[in-house]
């Protein structure tokens, strides 16, 4: 009997921690100022690519880390950088994957680390920014430009952490890090997706 009141017990605690949990803050100017590091397990970049013409071929990367310097008043104090393991690519084929870390494509034995660090953010509306910085893939860094949008901060119920979330959009030519693999056939240009959790 007590066993079976204490697996109730523990079954209900994330429902009761949901039901006490108050909704996230939508408001960036509410923001805590301060450092963060990438949350990990709910922090996704993802990636999409024309096959052929005929259809969109999508995969994603997990395992990101990352700090973000972040000041809601003065955007221009803010700055995040996130690192990406190469070989966390995911296209749900196995066979695909494998081609992908392969040297005719991203090496990752080579190359394991994608990176980003950004130079400036510009806010472009009440929860929009530009972010200017360095894009390293491949072996080549380039210049590269995200749209950021903030989703949300608050307690996270669960893990009891103070949470911040953004998602980040981008579009690059892979030729542009010496990828060139079955261009054209398969597409140059690739758009990029981050979606990000930071924890404080």
């Amino acid at each position: 009997m007590k066993r079976t009141a204490l697996a109730l017990a523990l079954s209900l605690a994330p429902a009761a921690a949901f039901a006490q949990a108050t909704a996230p803050d939508t408001n960036p100017a509410d923001v805590k100022p301060g450092a963060y590091t990438v949350e990990p397990t709910h922090t996704r970049v993802l990636f999409a690519v024309s096959h052929m013409g005929f259809t969109t071929w999508y995969g994603n990367f997990t395992g990101v880390t990352g700090s973000l310097t972040l000041d809601p008043k003065d955007l221009a104090k803010t700055a995040f950088d996130i690192t990406i393991p190469a070989n966390s690519v995911s296209t749900t084929n196995t066979k695909l994957d494998g081609e992908l870390n392969s040297p005719e494509w991203f090496d990752t034995a080579k190359y394991p680390t994608i990176e980003f660090k950004s130079e400036k953010v510009v806010r472009t509306g009440k929860d929009t920014a530009l972010v200017t910085g360095e894009l390293s893939f491949h072996g080549v860094t380039k210049p590269e430009t995200l749209k950021v949008s903030f989703n949300a901060a608050g307690i996270n119920p669960l893990s009891k952490q103070y949470t911040v979330g953004f998602n980040a959009t981008g579009t690059l030519k892979r030729s542009d890090f010496n990828q060139t693999t079955y261009v054209p056939l398969i597409g140059d240009e690739v758009t990029l997706t981050i979606s990000a959790a930071f924890v404080q």
